[in-house]
């Protein structure tokens, strides 16, 4: 049996601070990205998850696995907690998971605006004919 994990880091992207949240399960792996302005307390963080996690937009989900379980040796896991603090934001499968969920962003934004642009284009067209007709009938 599968099981899946989440994992939301936190920080600092000049002139903002940033959460990561990310996402694996069934073979899958997801994030997303959440600007937070100024440095938010643990109980903000913990807050914004309760109330808006439903309408968290993760990327499309890239192949990836979780990463293996550890033996939880409280010094190594404290080791390991340092170092990532010390990284400058998301991992590699974090940063292109968003640049995927970046160009679906703009695919979708493309489609509409062409959707949008050939609707009104239709419309004009509609209108001429229907003035050419008007003409055409006479008095």
């Amino acid at each position: 049996m599968e099981t899946g994990y989440a994992k939301l880091t936190v920080y600092f992207e000049d002139p903002f601070w940033v959460g990561l949240f990310e996402r694996s399960g069934g073979g899958t792996w997801e994030a997303c990205k959440v600007t937070f302005g100024p440095e938010p307390r643990d109980c903000e963080v913990y807050a914004f998850l309760l109330e808006n996690h439903r309408r968290l937009q993760f990327s499309p989900a890239v192949k990836g696995q979780a990463p293996a379980a550890e033996a939880a040796n409280p010094k190594r896991r404290r080791r390991q907690i340092k170092r990532e603090l010390e990284q400058p934001g998301g991992g590699t499968k974090a940063q292109q998971a968003l640049a995927a969920q970046r160009q679906q962003g703009r695919e979708a934004r493309d489609r509409r605006a062409r959707e949008t642009r050939e609707a009104e284009q239709a419309r004009r067209y509609a209108l001429r004919r229907e003035k050419q007709r008007e003409k055409h009938r006479g008095h």
